[in-house]
Order: structure tokens, then C-alpha cells, then sequence
């Protein structure tokens, strides 16, 4: 497997988000894909967030690496995009041109996401991007686990 580079923008405290289905599984997630040979991880974080969501954007930092149990790695970049360009839904190039994953790109506060949503988000390194962290705190200890 290669490895992947991933990128979060961030505005107002909501996420960059692509609404994919897979397999009638509809889930979110933010933009990401397999490095290209030749291709750093940054390159490829700004790339794959231009293919899906038509978006240039630079990176800001670097939030976490995620390293896999077949041996590669998952680069996750924050993401500064203008505030005046607008998120649209672009391609995976990745998968055949009539099995396109990526249904809507947009923006969603952690609050308008399922649990296992946020649990990827957390797992990608949100925690470590600006203000997510007191917000996790803000949450209280109640268990919320779905019953």
C-alpha cells in the first residue's frame, strides 16, 4: 500500500468535509489520496485537495503521521485556503469515472457529525489544529457511546 497525504481546512471552527460512499456506506471524511512518485507528502495534500474539492490552498503545519501496519504512512496537513473560494465537488482519480465516491464537499462543525465521524477526525489529528483541543474539553466525561 502507499503512502497517503490528507488535508483539514478550517474555518469558523468547521471542517472541510467530503460526503463519500462507498459500497452504499456513506460516511465523511476530508481530502486525501495516495502519494505520487516524485511527490512529497505536502505536494500531494494540496493536490488531492484541489482533484476533490477544486481548492489551492498552502500548508500551515503538519498535524500527525499515522503509521500503518502495512507499512505506510498517512500524512495529515492543516490547511490554509482563501476565505473566498468557495469548496466544490471535484474527482477521485483514483476510482473509475462511473464509480466516483465523493457525493458533496462543504463545511461541518464536529457537532453536525456522527460519533464515528468525529472518531476519524480525532484520529487524523484534529485535536492538534487550533481551538479543537478546548473544544474536546468543553465536552464534559458523559459517556456517549451509542447504546
Amino acid at each position: 500500500m502507499r503512502s497517503r497525504s490528507l488535508a483539514f481546512v478550517i474555518r469558523n471552527r468547521k471542517i472541510l468535509v467530503e460526503k463519500l460512499c462507498y459500497d452504499g456506506r456513506i460516511f465523511y471524511s476530508i481530502p486525501g489520496g495516495g502519494i505520487e512518485a516524485g511527490e512529497t507528502p505536502e505536494q500531494a495534500a494540496l493536490r488531492e485537495l484541489y482533484e476533490e474539492c477544486g481548492l489551492k490552498g498552502e500548508i500551515k503545519r503538519k498535524l500527525t503521521e499515522i503509521y500503518k501496519a502495512d507499512g505506510s504512512t498517512e500524512h495529515v496537513f492543516e490547511v490554509n485556503v482563501p476565505d473566498d473560494l468557495t469548496p466544490i465537488v471535484g474527482y477521485d482519480p483514483e476510482e473509475p469515472a462511473n464509480a466516483q465516491p465523493i457525493m458533496d464537499v462543504g463545511w461541518l462543525a464536529l457537532n453536525e457529525m456522527s460519533e464515528k465521524d468525529r472518531a476519524f477526525m480525532w484520529a487524523y489529528g484534529l485535536m492538534e489544529a487550533d481551538g479543537f483541543f478546548d473544544e474536546l474539553l468543553s465536552w464534559g466525561d458523559a459517556v456517549s457511546y451509542p447504546i
